[in-house]
């Protein structure tokens, strides 16, 4: 019976949230769009610069920023593209690199990595380049990492979708496509590699 007790405030309350502006059948959906505000670069009496863009506070920085060594967050030292992968390679990473550039690289570069695509096909202004072969085979690994994190041309920047690793895991991914395309000499395979492909193809 307690609940019943409590009918009375309920009740009570009742005009006050009747009152309400905006509520019923006429309300503003729009309302906090239709606000009043300051469109960009129009002046602000109240701010001595008069500026309405603020600038961050001194001293700080976003805090959605990475913030890691220029070589691993950008792919640059010293203005110059990185030429070697900032991270340790692994079975793991690159099957990781796999799986990420066939959901958001495959579509246009093809799932060879060499431009034919069902997308590239049907692009007109300007089709998807190969990356398995010049002049992306002769990009640093900074470019391409580079090319993913900011986009190119008519490529969309993947900085929002890819985290640091999973970026230079794609990288890492792009290097084995270029090496199956060219072939590897096989002096070149390390010691134990080289070992166990000679005893397979006996």
């Amino acid at each position: 019976m307690k609940p019943i007790a409590a009918l009375p405030l309920v009740l009570a309350a009742g005009p006050l949230l009747a009152s309400c502006k905006n509520s019923g059948p006429e309300m503003d959906f729009e309302r906090m769009v239709n606000q009043a505000h300051f469109e960009y670069y129009e002046e602000a009496p109240f701010f001595e610069d008069r500026r309405a863009m603020r600038e961050p506070p001194e001293g700080t920085v976003p805090h959605d920023r990475l913030l890691g060594p220029p070589e691993l967050m950008n792919g640059v030292v010293d203005g110059k593209f990185v030429e070697a992968i900032p991270v340790p390679l692994s079975r793991p990473m690159l099957n990781d690199g796999r799986k990420r550039f066939e959901v958001f690289c495959a579509p246009c570069h093809g799932v060879g990595g060499d431009g034919v695509s069902v997308v590239a096909h049907n692009m007109e202004l300007r089709k998807p380049p190969s990356l398995v072969t010049a002049p992306v085979l002769d990009y640093p690994a900074g470019r391409i990492y580079q090319a993913i994190s900011q986009g190119y041309g008519l490529m969309p920047t993947y900085g929002h979708d890819l985290g640091v690793e999973e970026r230079w895991s794609v990288v890492a991914y792009v290097r084995a496509l270029q090496l199956r395309n060219e072939g590897v000499a096989v002096g070149t395979l390390p010691e134990p590699v080289r070992v166990r492909m000679q005893e397979e193809l006996r």
